[in-house]
C-alpha cells in the first residue's frame, strides 16, 4: 500500500478544490486552520464565509491515529478488536447564498487497521451528492451523468450500484424522506485491489467539481427574495437532522474524540424549523418534495 500517496493526493485534492470554488467568490476566500489531535494526527481545515456566492464553505482535509475503535465501529467491525488504526480523506459541504444553488457534498477516505504480524484491513469509500432546494431537471441530469461517466471505466454496474446506496444512504427514516437527489456512495471497497481503489477514489474526488461547478455557474446569480430564503433556511433543518442522527462519519469523529469543530463544519450557518409546515400546494417548493426529491432514474 502507497499510503504517502493517497495522503499526497488528498492534500492536493483539497488545495484544488479551494481554488477551484474562490475563484467563483467575489466576497470572502479560505482560512486555514491547522490543527493536532492529541490521539495522533491531525488534519487542515479550511473554511469560506460570509461570501457573496458561498454563504459557508467547508473543506476539511485529515489524518488521524487510534489505538482502539469507538464502540459503534467495534461493534460492526470485530476482526478490527485490537488492532492500530488510522483514517486519511477530504470531506467538503458547500452552502451557497442563493437558494437556487444546491447544497452539495463529497467525501472520500481510506481506512487502514494493523496489528504485528497480520496483514492489513482496508478499505476506501467516499461519494458526493446533492441537495437543491429548488428543483431543476437539467441539473439533476448533469450530476448524475458525471457519476456516471466517472464510474464506466471500472465497470456497467458500478455507477448503478453506488448511486442506489447513495440513495438509501441520504435518506431520514423519522421523516420518511430523502435528503436530496443523491449521487454516489461506497464503503468498504477493497475487492479491487488496492491500486484500482486509489484510482476510483481519485476519479471521484476530481468528478466532483466537474458535477458541481457549472450548476453553480449556472444558478448563482438568478434573482431570489426572502421566501426562497426563508425556504432554504427550512430545508437546511433536514440537512442538520441528518448530519447529527444518521451520517455515520459525524458519529464516528465523535465518538473517536475527533476535532468538533471539524466534524460539525458541515452544518449551515442559518437553519429554520417550523412546526408542520407544508408548502403551498402548486408551487415550487411543493415540486421539489412531490418531484424532485422522489428516487428516480435521472438519466
Amino acid at each position: 500500500m502507497q499510503l504517502n500517496d493517497v495522503k499526497t493526493f488528498l492534500q492536493q485534492l483539497q488545495s484544488h478544490i479551494c481554488a477551484t470554488l474562490e475563484a467563483e467568490e467575489t466576497g470572502a476566500t479560505f482560512a486555514a486552520d491547522t490543527w493536532q489531535r492529541p490521539e495522533g494526527g491531525g488534519g487542515i481545515t479550511r473554511i469560506l464565509a460570509d461570501g457573496d456566492v458561498f454563504e459557508k464553505a467547508g473543506v476539511g482535509f485529515s489524518h488521524v491515529f487510534g489505538r482502539e475503535l469507538p464502540p459503534s465501529a467495534a461493534a460492526n467491525r470485530p476482526e478490527l478488536a485490537g488492532r492500530q488504526w488510522q483514517a486519511m480523506g477530504v470531506s467538503l459541504v458547500i452552502h451557497p447564498r442563493n437558494p437556487y444553488v444546491p447544497t452539495s457534498h463529497a467525501n472520500v477516505r481510506l481506512f487502514v487497521a494493523e496489528a504485528p504480524g497480520e496483514d492489513p484491513i482496508w478499505w476506501f469509500g467516499g461519494g458526493f451528492d446533492l441537495t437543491p432546494y429548488y428543483g431543476f431537471d437539467e441539473d439533476g441530469e448533469h450530476w448524475h451523468r458525471t457519476a456516471r461517466d466517472l464510474c464506466l471505466p471500472f465497470g456497467e454496474t458500478v455507477y448503478p450500484n453506488f448511486k442506489d446506496w447513495c440513495d438509501r444512504y441520504f435518506y431520514l427514516p423519522h421523516r420518511k424522506e430523502p435528503r436530496g437527489i443523491g449521487g454516489l456512495f461506497y464503503d468498504d471497497l477493497h475487492e479491487w485491489g488496492f491500486d484500482t481503489c486509489f484510482q476510483f477514489m481519485q476519479a471521484v474526488g476530481h468528478g466532483y467539481l466537474e458535477a458541481y461547478l457549472p450548476i453553480v455557474q449556472r444558478r448563482k446569480d438568478m434573482t431570489y427574495s426572502e421566501r426562497e430564503r426563508a425556504w432554504q433556511a427550512y430545508r437546511r433543518g433536514r440537512y442538520v437532522e441528518f448530519n447529527l442522527l444518521q451520517d455515520r462519519g459525524t458519529i464516528f469523529g465523535l465518538q473517536s474524540g475527533g476535532r468538533t469543530e471539524s466534524i460539525l463544519m458541515s452544518l449551515p450557518p442559518k437553519v429554520e424549523w417550523h412546526y408542520n409546515h407544508h408548502p403551498i400546494p402548486g408551487s415550487a417548493e411543493e415540486r421539489l418534495l412531490e418531484h424532485t426529491l422522489q428516487r428516480k432514474d435521472w438519466l
